[in-house]
């Protein structure tokens, strides 16, 4: 008897643990979807974001799976890199971390892909018989977002930048692309009516914005270009000026900016090491258009103290300005000038979400960065932080916002290149070879190095 009872209670037991009270009533749960309710912590990295910024993101998600807690950490962007190294290799590591667009194929190894299937569960509230509400247990095997419609849904430049042999490695929350920030007060005083919407006119405004005092020292600058350390981001404007051009940056897994690509209509000219030459020439002494040199501070401190009249930059740089300025500065902000007659080109710059190889909980992981980049949380993250979008369906919308238009309406011309497998070492080529092209090198010689110690991180 004593044994009988026993087993009845074990069973009992056993049985409480497969149902989900709801009200009064117990609804079965079979050990799968049991196990997809077990509490787990899912920890993401970043160097992007303040907390306040995803908050909502998580808060919504949290609301669709109870179960699952997000632990958000915001690094300094000089740490994480070696952190994040050091974490995964201890196996103590999140399970997302955010990186940029140029760094997928140097973090190739440490990612997981997306998978074509994510199985989860779901709280359910409905009625039974129509008047009585109760929450049931739903697990639902969704496929996830294809190459295909990624490229359909997305800004061209990320799906080159993120997928790789047919798979998904990462995924934005938004897009940035270069702008020309100038300065009103100095160009109204210059007779300059309109900022250049072509680097032909922006040589000539140079001019009329440049100004030396008797011993032939830079009192103001026309535009912060020309030298490396002092401009913010000048890698990225050269690769903005040949991409422009029409050099091709990488082909076949082999750095060709240097070379006249085959489709050029003129074989004489060389794009990529033009446009070398047309950035070093405004920190030349014996051009017209020198304006520029290592006197002047990094050119965002220039720009805030009305010592440069234009300078290039990010929707991300608007905070660090206006903290600069104390937004006592009058500027206007419009899309970078493009060469005439040539196709639109502009360059961005952006961060992705991925998923650790080393994650153990991979699918939870991935279902959250899907989650968090549809339309409808993505706009939240948006408005609350005013960044341009990286999705197709919102940047109509976007280009109707003053604050965030010259950013939107660059969006679908948008370019990047793959960078190598050290982000660091190829802005340590372009420094040198910039460098070496203002002290004498030859211009053909300076591209020439560039390119080997590239190529050495391909």
């Amino acid at each position: 008897m004593k044994k009988t009872l026993k087993l009845k209670t074990l069973i009992l037991l056993i049985t409480a643990g497969l149902m989900v009270t709801t009200g009064f009533q117990c609804k079965w749960v079979s050990p799968t979807t049991q196990k997809l309710l077990e509490p787990i912590e899912i920890s993401w990295w970043s160097v992007v974001d303040d907390p306040t910024n995803i908050e909502t993101l998580i808060s919504d998600y949290k609301t669709l799976h109870p179960n699952i807690t997000i632990n958000y950490r915001k690094l300094r962007p000089e740490e994480f890199k070696t952190e994040l190294l050091n974490a995964l290799a201890e196996d103590r590591g999140p399970d997302i971390f955010t990186i940029q667009n140029t760094w997928v194929t140097e973090q190739l190894s440490k990612l997981e892909p997306l998978p074509a299937n994510i199985k989860m569960a779901y709280e359910v509230t409905k009625k039974s018989l129509g008047i009585k509400e109760e929450t049931l247990i739903e697990v639902r095997d969704a496929a996830s977002i294809t190459p295909a419609q990624l490229k359909n849904t997305f800004i061209d430049v990320v799906y080159d930048d993120v997928v790789r042999d047919g798979k998904i490695y990462g995924l934005p929350l938004s897009l940035d692309t270069l702008v020309l920030f100038y300065n009103r007060d100095l160009l109204n005083s210059a007779g300059i009516a309109l900022p250049p919407t072509n680097w032909t006119v922006l040589q000539e405004n140079v001019k009329k914005l440049t100004f030396q005092d008797k011993d032939g020292n830079l009192i103001q600058s026309g535009v912060a270009l020309g030298t490396t350390s002092n401009v913010e981001r000048y890698a990225d404007i050269l690769s903005l000026l040949m991409l422009q051009n029409g050099a091709q940056m990488v082909t076949n897994n082999q750095v060709t900016f240097g070379a006249v690509p085959r489709s050029f209509p003129d074989q004489t000219y060389n794009p990529g090491p033009e446009a070398v030459r047309f950035y070093t020439d405004f920190a030349n002494t014996s051009k017209e258009v020198y304006t520029y040199n290592e006197t002047f501070p990094n050119s965002l401190n220039a720009f805030a103290q009305g010592r440069v009249a234009m300078i290039f930059g990010y929707n991300y740089h608007l905070a660090q300005l206006n903290a600069i300025s104390q937004g006592k500065l009058n500027y206007g902000i419009t899309k970078v000038p493009q060469i005439e007659r040539r196709p639109e080109v502009n360059f961005a710059n952006y961060w992705v979400q991925v998923v650790s190889k080393k994650s153990k909980h991979k699918n939870e992981a991935w279902d959250f960065i899907q989650f968090i980049s549809k339309e409808a949380e993505a706009k939240k993250y948006l408005t609350k932080t005013s960044k341009p979008t990286a999705l197709r369906s919102l940047v109509d919308e976007q280009q109707t916002n003053d604050q965030i238009r010259p950013f939107a309406e660059q969006l679908l011309t948008s370019k990047s290149w793959y960078h190598g497998n050290d982000e660091t070492a190829m802005e340590n080529a372009f420094k040198e070879m910039i460098d070496s092209v203002r002290n004498g090198t030859e211009l053909k010689d300076a591209v020439g190095l560039a390119i080997q110690k590239i190529q050495q991180t391909l």
